[in-house]
């Protein structure tokens, strides 16, 4: 594995300057999904301003220089786990983190959001990172978090595509709800989002 740095936008931001850091980012090139690519670029900077959410920068040496591979965003989330979707032992797990509705036979829990990550193809830049290991740093970032704060599952939204859930099946999440979309979520496909989330050990 290579060994990655992990920039916070935000210090970025403060450091080099919010003209530097737009230039930047106007670099990275996402096409696999556009709303990935259009996030880091455009709106990045200002949700982290505002506190809606933290961008994480994943950089790796490349021909003596570093360089921005891939990226990841954190927000916080409190969400809802119905009892029918999930198992007797998932049950038990959640229920020592969460707060157990009888009215709505729901658990409600605080859980990190992952809210975007992605590799930039720009100059290849992509070759460098895989899928798996830009996750895996999201994830150890979360866990790092709630080693302060406490907590133990990172939740995620995603498309129901056979090759987003599967991967991220593959990397230890597991679906338990679908979220129908806002009218202003155009961005994606379908109807809903696959709702997922992963115990953190």
């Amino acid at each position: 594995m290579h060994g990655y740095k992990v920039v916070n936008l935000q210090e970025l931001v403060e450091e080099a300057g919010e003209e530097f850091t737009k230039e930047y980012l106007s670099t990275f090139s996402c096409p696999l999904n556009q709303d990935v690519e259009n996030f880091l670029r455009y709106k990045a900077i200002e949700f982290s301003k505002q506190g809606l959410s933290q961008t994480h920068l994943v950089m790796a040496s490349h021909k003596k220089k570093m360089v921005l591979v891939g990226y990841f965003t954190l927000a916080n989330k409190t969400i809802s786990v119905s009892t029918k979707n999930i198992s007797n032992t998932t049950r038990k797990r959640i229920a020592k983190y969460a707060i157990y509705y009888q009215q709505i036979r729901k658990y409600v829990l605080s859980a990190p959001l992952i809210a975007q990550i992605g590799k930039n193809y720009a100059n290849g830049y992509q070759k460098i990172i895989s899928g798996d290991e830009l996750l895996g740093i999201a994830c150890d970032k979360v866990k790092g978090i709630q080693y302060d704060l406490g907590g133990k599952y990172v939740y995620l939204e995603c498309e129901d595509k056979p090759a987003l859930t599967e991967f991220y099946s593959r990397n230890g999440f597991f679906e338990f709800d679908q979220r129908p979309l806002d009218r202003e979520e155009t961005e994606f496909d379908g109807e809903y989002l696959v709702q997922m989330l992963k115990y953190l050990k």
